[in-house]
């Protein structure tokens, strides 16, 4: 093959080698700028700068044709052509339909089955310099680092990789939805082809070699004592941290074991109860105390507080969402909780299922069972009925294009025998005595994912049931919701993504084909915005994670928020800390300066809190969001003034707008300050109060003029020495 590179003055568009034996690079150089985004994040070499004329050539013969380059390339100076040089996916063994499927436990799908198939796979990763499989995953797992060890037959090394970011690999493997997170940002994903196997390498590694018990890494929780209320994947993941830093951890569960969804809402053929309970049978080993069947009400949060130092409210997303249709009141009519936890016990148990059994027909036919739902839960009601002989049926209003359901769940559901209608909703029930005998059912249309389904007039059905649950999904507890302060947490990212989320290619490409057409990069900075979120205490002493924190998530983003939420707690309570009763250890100074004059006396205040020991970063306004907030002890807002004195003097525009859009800072130490030419009035109140009216906790304030003012030893004195005590707003 001839490979041929750019001239420094011309396109490289003349002869191209045959598109279908090997990827070609094609640089216009006129647009290039030499900045090398594309060349450090390459994972093959296969592009190098020219030094005469700081260009980028190419070189075909190392090109795979991942596209890296196209996608990070901030001028769109590079094209590439060709195929795609991923090799095939290494099949993985699967079972979907367990033989007999009456009261099966077996587990329906399985994963590498032999350490060549798994090589195999291993050997497709390109080891991405910037791997965009990492933004993906919402723990941020080093992929291309456990894929390493795989590689060099070394699963204890896999696995010590891994427990770098996760707790619940062997949980995650199964449960998650790769194709949304980690796979669908691999870069074979986003160049249009077949990811890694990624969920499957990580099943691989936990299911050839245990999962570590927990470890004591640090001692920075030591003498802290720290109450988490439910027991699910964040409560997992909380206490965790918390332990392994050297707390007394006491776990709260209103259930009569541990271990919340995990433990009843996903059924024994996707996730073994052996792989579900072992994160609590290493908790409880490593002296993690745990009290099941205690409910915590809101009112009893402050008790908490009495009792420890800190309080993880970690509670799932319990309360489920019921169609409010006619005839939804019918006794026969239950939710997908009662359903999924009755039957998990019936299955385990090898006994009938009572809410079957009290609407079986006499006749000796199956029961009919109406899923109302298309979603994963769905799925798990429906095949767990299958499961007891019943016949299942499935209706989804959305279309199954754009239903939130797994691809490989609903095959499953299908094989076992499951009547998955989509576009397809529930109109009323009708019954007698107290039970439902029928369902209305009505067609709907939908053109895309953003518009909702529309009902098609003259499509009603009606069909026979005995037994309808509703799968719809679950909302926050009214109880707890309603208790917190206004928090309105949605994982959707606000504002320009941060110069290496652009750079690294995954929001370049809009909907991957693997990724069933789903946005992953904005998906990915979307939880994160969510995830910083959680480090910030909602209220004094109390964090806020997982499905409490944003409603309904995944397994692994609830694990995540847990572990974000510990760590936050450690670095404001670890080591004998009080809040902020010594130097703050990480100050942030958000500032908006117009002339500079503001931004150096920032700067002033930075260097007199370092001669303290803090480690301050000065940053302006714009260049501040929930992530560098989260990120810090101290909060110090600082701004001019502007306005005339005879009329109105306010602290600067931009100032008041950004903390406007501060999330509720749940007590998070804040301090502010202005800078003025005349008389700055009561502008540094106002800002000081808008402060504190976003929940953070005003430890000083001062207004800085050109003839004198306030001092600067005395304004940083304050926020060293004054910290531990509120200091309320006064004019």
């Amino acid at each position: 093959m001839t490979t041929t590179f750019p001239s420094p003055t011309a396109l490289r568009s003349t002869t191209t080698p045959d598109v279908t034996v090997t990827p070609h690079v094609t640089v216009v150089t006129e647009r290039c700028a030499g900045c090398q985004e594309c060349v450090v994040r390459c994972p093959t070499g296969a592009l190098a700068m020219d030094v005469a004329t700081w260009t980028v050539v190419a070189d075909d013969a190392t090109c795979v044709g991942c596209r890296q380059c196209l996608r990070t390339c901030p001028f769109s100076a590079i094209d590439v052509s060709g195929p795609l040089l991923a090799g095939e996916r290494t099949p993985v063994a699967a079972l979907h339909s367990p033989e007999p499927l009456l009261g099966s436990l077996a587990e329906t799908r399985l994963g590498f089955t032999s350490f060549d198939a798994a090589l195999s796979e291993a050997t497709r990763c390109l080891q991405c310099p910037d791997p965009t499989c990492v933004r993906g995953c919402p723990v941020h797992n080093d992929i291309p680092g456990f894929i390493a060890a795989i590689r060099d037959h070394d699963l204890a090394g896999a696995h010590e990789v891994l427990r770098r970011t996760t707790l619940l690999p062997d949980v995650c493997s199964r449960v998650c939805d790769q194709a949304l997170q980690c796979e669908g940002a691999c870069t074979w994903s986003l160049a249009g082809g077949t990811p890694i196997a990624i969920g499957a390498l990580e099943r691989f590694v936990t299911e050839e070699a245990p999962v570590p018990p927990l470890m004591r890494t640090s001692t920075r929780g030591r003498g802290l004592s720290v109450a988490v209320v439910g027991s699910g994947p964040a409560g997992i993941a909380a206490a965790w941290d918390l332990a392994a830093a050297g707390a007394e951890v006491t776990v709260l569960e209103r259930d009569p074991k541990p271990g919340g969804l995990l433990g009843w809402g996903i059924p024994d053929f996707t996730l073994p109860a052996a792989v579900a309970e072992r994160p609590w049978h290493q908790l409880v080993e490593a002296g993690v105390k745990l009290r099941c069947g205690v409910e915590v009400t809101p009112a009893e949060v402050e008790l908490l507080l009495g009792e420890h130092d800190a309080v993880v409210l970690a509670m799932g997303a319990g309360s489920a969402i019921r169609l409010p249709v006619a005839g939804g009141d019918l006794g026969s009519v239950i939710d997908a909780t009662e359903f999924l936890t009755s039957a998990e016990t019936a299955l385990r148990e090898h006994t009938p299922l009572p809410c079957l059994e009290a609407v079986s027909p006499r006749d000796g036919r199956p029961a009919r069972v109406l899923v109302v739902g298309g979603g994963n839960t769905a799925m798990d009601v429906a095949r767990s009925a299958r499961r007891f002989g019943a016949e299942a049926t499935c209706v989804e209003w959305m279309n199954e294009r754009f239903a939130p359901v797994r691809p490989d769940e609903l095959a499953e559901a299908r094989e076992e025998g499951v009547d998955v209608r989509f576009s397809t909703t529930l109109v009323r029930l009708e019954g007698s005595e107290g039970r439902v005998q029928s369902a209305c059912l009505q067609r709907t249309r939908q053109s895309s994912a953003s518009k909702r389904p529309e009902v098609v007039a003259g499509s009603e059905e009606t069909v026979g049931v005995d037994l309808v649950v509703m799968a719809m999904g679950y909302r926050k507890y009214a109880d707890f919701a309603s208790s917190l302060p206004p928090r309105i947490v949605t994982r959707v990212a606000e504002g320009l993504p941060s110069r290496a989320w652009q750079a690294s290619g995954i929001l370049a490409v809009d909907a991957p084909d693997f990724a069933r057409h789903q946005p992953v990069g904005k998906l990915a900075l979307g939880r994160e915005s969510a995830l910083s979120t959680s480090a910030i205490p909602a209220t004094e002493r109390v964090w806020v994670a997982g499905d409490a924190l944003v409603g309904p998530s995944t397994v692994v983003e609830s694990m995540a928020q847990g572990r974000r939420a510990a760590k936050a707690l450690l670095s404001r309570l670890g080591n004998g800390r009080s809040g902020l009763d010594a130097t703050p250890g990480s100050v942030l100074i958000a500032v908006e300066s117009r002339g500079g004059h503001t931004r150096a006396k920032a700067e002033e205040i930075a260097a007199e809190l370092r001669r303290h020991g803090s480690k301050v970063t000065v940053a302006a306004l714009t260049e501040v969001g929930v992530p560098e907030v989260a990120a810090a002890d101290l909060l110090v807002v600082g701004t001019w003034v502007e306005g005339l004195v005879v009329a109105a003097v306010r602290p600067a525009k931009a100032a008041r707008h950004f903390v406007k859009s501060l999330p509720q800072l749940g007590d998070t130490p804040v301090a502010a300050f202005c800078t003025y030419g005349v008389n700055p009035r009561g502008a540094v109140w106002e800002l000081a109060d808008s402060l504190v009216q976003r929940g953070g906790r005003l430890v000083g304030s001062a207004a800085f003029g050109p003839r004198g003012g306030d001092s600067v030893t005395r304004f940083v004195d304050s926020l060293v020495g004054s910290a531990a005590t509120a200091s309320p707003v006064s004019r």
